[in-house]
């Protein structure tokens, strides 16, 4: 979005424009176009409502119902955090006793809603003056309990402030297609944020991916997953970390919640053969290296083969794993693979891999799918061995 159609969004008659806007397909958007354009609207404004409209509506899944009322660019709704995380972001300033929390590099104001929403005064800054106007107007409802200014973190006086939540940009500068920048690009710089940390108490928001051997020996690491998917590394320093907890693990499916925490990377448990049960870690469990942890607690071990798979013989359940019975075990060949689907009449199959260099969705293609059961196909290695493993996910 360019300062021209932000003008022309940002006006009573914009903002009506697009609370009246309904557009789900890229057929109702040229529909849309076509249709006010038809009505001589100027095509700057046109462009802002329809692709608010757009935009809105994939924010949904983020937002919720918040999301027909906030204004967005491309880029900040995918690198904006989920208002549920948010949420929980902001519980732990609150918790810790923060009542003026300053975040830099704001976005368009997602987990600053998170703190104004649970009562706490908010700084929001962004370097990018479109982004730093969308906050402003995301967050007004809040009035002076939220300030929005738009300027670089590293420039914010913070001595008015309890603790900072710091996003650094991790893509290049831009509203719409962006791509991905090495960890010695991000912006504010990764030695100031650590620094930062070092004398506020401060949570950073990083990919998952993160590097560990980059991370901070005196923080807590947070990975935090969200309906299946790791979205998100969390460091929390000073107050906001607690204590004796260095990994943590966060695990969200709807409105359940569940953490692992541990002083640091758990020790994985001892390999064991295929059992009766092959439980898959989540995610975020994964990263924080706590597999371990989960595989205790379980009664189960390490599938044989190096992969984060494991198994046991007892169907106990996690929350921070997925845990599948053991139907058959197969060569990994698609001839008996094929085989066997037919035989069981599996229509709906769903595929993953650990340790082998196979794409599944071409594997898929090499199967004739039909009948109306379903199940699970695991790729992988039990020992030296390429096997597939055919199982039932438990519900």
């Amino acid at each position: 979005m360019d300062h021209a159609e932000l003008a022309a969004l940002l006006t009573p008659e914009g903002l009506r424009l697009v609370d009246s806007l309904q557009i789900t397909s890229t057929a109702d958007a040229a529909a849309a176009v076509s249709r006010l354009r038809r009505e001589g609207l100027s095509p700057d404004l046109v462009s802002a409502a329809v692709g608010q409209a757009r935009l809105r509506e994939r924010a949904i899944q983020k937002f919720g119902p918040f999301s027909s009322r906030m204004l967005f660019t491309r880029a900040g709704l995918e690198q904006a955090t989920r208002l549920a995380v948010a949420a929980r972001h902001a519980g732990r300033f609150r918790d810790a006793g923060v009542r003026r929390v300053a975040d830099l590099g704001c976005g368009i104001g997602g987990d600053a809603l998170g703190f104004a929403g649970i009562g706490l005064e908010v700084l929001a800054v962004d370097a990018d003056e479109t982004t730093a106007a969308i906050a402003a107007y995301n967050l007004a409802p809040f009035g002076d309990a939220a300030q929005v200014r738009h300027g670089l973190a590293e420039e914010t006086a913070l001595d008015e402030v309890d603790a900072v939540w710091l996003d650094p940009a991790r893509r290049t500068a831009g509203h719409g297609e962006t791509r991905r920048v090495t960890a010695s690009a991000y912006t504010p710089s990764l030695p100031w944020a650590f620094d930062l940390a070092r004398r506020l108490p401060t949570g950073i928001k990083l990919g998952p991916a993160f590097d560990r051997e980059d991370l901070p020996g005196d923080v807590e690491a947070q990975w935090i997953s969200a309906d299946g998917s790791t979205i998100e590394l969390v460091l929390w320093s000073g107050s906001l970390a607690r204590e004796g907890v260095g990994r943590a693990a966060l695990v969200l499916r709807g409105d359940s919640a569940a953490e692992l925490t541990a002083t640091g990377d758990s020790p994985d448990a001892e390999p064991r053969p295929l059992g009766a049960y092959l439980h898959e870690p989540d995610g975020a469990v994964i990263r924080a290296r706590l597999i371990g942890e989960v595989a205790r607690s379980l009664d189960a071990g390490m599938l044989e083969g190096g992969t984060a798979y494991m198994t046991s013989d007892d169907g106990r359940r996690s929350p921070f794993a997925t845990t599948f019975r053991v139907r058959e075990v197969l060569p990994l060949k698609t001839r008996d693979i094929d085989a066997v689907l037919r035989r069981e009449g599996i229509g709906t199959l769903e595929i993953k891999k650990r340790g082998v260099d196979i794409d599944p969705a071409q594997f898929r293609r090499k199967l004739a799918l039909s009948g109306g059961a379903a199940a699970t196909l695991f790729l992988t290695r039990v020992g030296e061995r390429r096997v597939a493993v055919l199982a039932d996910r438990l519900h």
